[in-house]
């Protein structure tokens, strides 16, 4: 099945909250409380990137077909230190796809679209802060994402460990090497 990744707008708001909503719940079913994943509301989620869109600093690409769009990922600047001070100046806040669309190609197309226009911007490295239960950190790590820091987090009331992993060279992650 054909796929296009384009830069997102406005207009996508509720695509993306459907595939983020409804991601967490195949995602983390069984990691996350099922309180915390039967309280995402599409509709609030909706509303927060319809607000991000209008005056968050960062770039969104979605991944789309005849069926419409099934994921997304954004990122820019990074939001804390990670590694050693400077070692990366840009993040991956987010990648998600629906469920039935993942293993086609389209979180490397995603991941590098971003990485791209990140690049663009003047960023040379990134990184992504991914639960350490979230099978996607094999995906990270074979598009050559390395790990860096670990920490703690608090989700639905339950302490849950989060790795970064990092690409320190955005030229890399652009052309990689064919593996997943």
């Amino acid at each position: 099945m054909e796929f296009a990744i384009r830069e997102a707008n406005l207009a996508d708001a509720a695509a993306i909250a459907h595939v983020h909503v409804a991601s967490w719940k195949t995602t983390y079913s069984g990691v996350v409380p099922d309180a915390y994943i039967d309280s995402l509301n599409q509709v609030e989620r909706t509303q927060t990137w319809e607000e991000w869109f209008r005056t968050a600093p960062m770039s969104v690409f979605v991944a789309e077909d005849a069926a419409g769009i099934f994921g997304f990922a954004n990122g820019g600047a990074i939001r804390g230190q990670v590694g050693e001070p400077g070692e990366y100046d840009a993040e991956l806040y987010a990648i998600y796809l629906l469920q039935a669309s993942q293993r086609r190609g389209a979180g490397r197309a995603l991941t590098q679209a971003l990485a791209s226009s990140l690049a663009r911007k003047g960023f040379r490295s990134m990184v992504v802060w991914v639960l350490e239960q979230n099978p996607a950190v094999q995906f990270y790590q074979c598009l050559g994402a390395v790990p860096v820091a670990r920490q703690n987090i608090q989700i639905g009331g339950l302490d849950l460990a989060e790795i970064a992993l990092g690409w320190p060279r955005l030229d890399r992650l652009i052309s990689p090497e064919p593996c997943c």
